[in-house]
């Protein structure tokens, strides 16, 4: 294949025109949806130029789908989600942290995935959740017909209070932590065997199969809690890169061979669905949650793209991340947007393209659709602005207006209100234009405390405390072992006869 490298530059500079109807057209399409979002990988594939990576899968899928250049998420893992599923600033559904019960996404707040429900949709998500392991917080009970998935913000983790995964995936010889986990399915305790990607991607397939056999319009959110540390990946991918660049530490392969790992996987999604017919139906989307994981501890493991920040940060290294559209014939195929672009688009884009209504009750959404985008990459899209902010404040501390925000507008990055750089000449963020454009800052910054105001009464897990005597999924693997013990899972097979 012929290898690109997908700058944001490059991309930007060749969005060409390309219309395949008038605006609209792709409305109440109803077609299978799949996201694939992998946690804390940001730009590191070899398509935007890592020197070590190999990604061949999702190279060639980049190079056909319709790129986002500028496209957007928060800083972190479950913000990310919840401003994802609810089309709204994560901060709005009380979610500022990824621990101390502040990744409780609001139980008022209704789901893209339970509007679809509405269309006839069935809906399932594979890997990480993060937005509540108290039950009543679980994807079956926010708009999942199906999900398996681990617990806390990866696999292993505990923490004080709800936010802790099973107990057996705590081990703390790390060495098998992502290998034959325990997970939740809907809402009974499995246990898993193999490399927790390939569960996740290998499950979702088995259950994508089964609608297709049924035809039944499905939405399948595969969300692998790679490659998040620590560093773990199968030993094949870290033999393979080890063999092409010898003298790698150990956290880089770790961390590379997890994202071959997913590429991997990928390119055996992409060609199952190919064998089965089903991308002539089907919107593919590949993103990241967030920006890369600069540093595992003392280590630099990561390649970033340039920018100077990643993972955690209101700069564009924390938020900017490639996303790719690929559905076979009915989008522009090797195109590229420029627009500014955000996960909490998803959200109108897909029930309009399921036809399903948005209730006219739910949570007051800040996205948009991208439905024009979806017909016409050449389309004109105005000028907004996006409010960053890592949050992440200790427990019992008051909330931080300014010191870990940002705003994003399509030329301009206000960052922790001392900051201005001019993105659209400066997209690495190298020169501080403060002084020479303070009205653009007085406008940024008037705007970023406005936003502020009216999002924090609705920060409502502040004073959360967790009521019970220990995490959920302890009590629920604890009382499921004793009374029926923990049955092997088996993915539903996606295999042709006779593998």
């Amino acid at each position: 294949m012929k290898k690109i490298i997908l700058t944001a530059t490059l991309l930007s500079s060749v969005c060409a025109v390309f219309a395949v109807g008038k605006t609209g057209t792709l409305a109440g399409s109803k077609p299978n949806i799949i996201l694939v979002m992998t946690d804390d990988q940001g730009p590191l594939l070899s398509c935007m130029g890592h020197p070590v990576l190999q990604t061949p899968h999702i190279d060639a899928f980049a190079e056909k789908a319709l790129r986002l250049t500028d496209f957007h998420v928060s800083p972190t893992c479950a913000p990310t989600r919840a401003a994802l599923l609810t089309g709204r600033h994560e901060f709005k559904n009380g979610v500022t942290h990824t621990i101390h019960e502040r990744e409780l996404m609001d139980l008022s707040a209704v789901t893209f995935p339970q509007v679809l429900q509405s269309a006839g949709y069935e809906t399932g998500i594979f890997g990480k959740w993060h937005l509540g392991d108290i039950e009543e917080y679980w994807p079956v009970n926010r708009g999942f017909n199906e999900a398996l998935t681990h617990g806390a913000g990866g696999i292993g983790q505990v923490y004080p209070g709800s936010c802790a995964d099973f107990p057996p995936n705590s081990s703390n010889d790390h060495s098998p932590r992502y290998f034959d986990n325990v997970l939740l399915h809907n809402k009974t305790a499995v246990q898993s065997k193999g490399y927790c990607t390939d569960v996740f991607f290998e499950s979702a397939l088995g259950w994508i199969k089964k609608q297709l056999d049924s035809k039944t319009p499905f939405f399948a959110y595969i969300t692998p809690n790679a490659p998040h540390s620590p560093l773990i990946a199968p030993e094949e991918n870290v033999e393979r890169i080890n063999k092409r660049h010898p003298g790698l530490a150990k956290e880089q392969l770790g961390r590379w061979g997890m994202i071959e790992n997913i590429d991997d996987n990928f390119g055996m999604m992409m060609q199952k669905l190919e064998t089965w017919g089903a991308l002539n139906n089907t919107l593919v989307i590949f993103m990241t949650d967030n920006g890369a994981q600069v540093r595992d501890g003392k280590v630099d493991v990561l390649w970033n793209n340039g920018y100077k920040t990643g993972k955690g940060s209101p700069a564009e290294g924390g938020t900017r991340v490639p996303c790719f559209w690929y559905w076979k014939r009915k989008l522009p195929e090797g195109e590229a947007f420029s627009g500014l672009t955000a996960h909490l688009d998803l959200y109108k884009t897909f029930c309009d393209l399921a036809g399903a209504a948005i209730p006219e009750n739910v949570q007051e959404l800040d996205g948009r659709t991208l439905l024009p985008v979806l017909n016409n990459p050449n389309t004109e899209w105005a000028d907004r602005m996006l409010f960053i902010h890592s949050g992440r404040w200790g427990g019992g501390e008051e909330p931080n207006r300014d010191g870990r925000s940002g705003v994003r507008t399509q030329r301009w990055r206000q960052v922790a209100g001392k900051f201005l750089y001019d993105i659209s000449n400066d997209p690495k963020e190298t020169t501080d234009v403060s002084k020479k454009y303070p009205e653009v800052m007085e406008q940024l910054t008037m705007a970023r405390h406005e936003w502020w105001e009216k999002t924090l009464p609705m920060m409502i897990n502040e004073d959360r405390e967790f009521e019970g005597t220990e995490p959920p999924l302890f009590t629920l693997y604890n009382q499921q072992k004793a009374e029926q013990g923990i049955p092997a899972w088996n993915p539903e097979t996606y295999y042709e006869e006779g593998k």
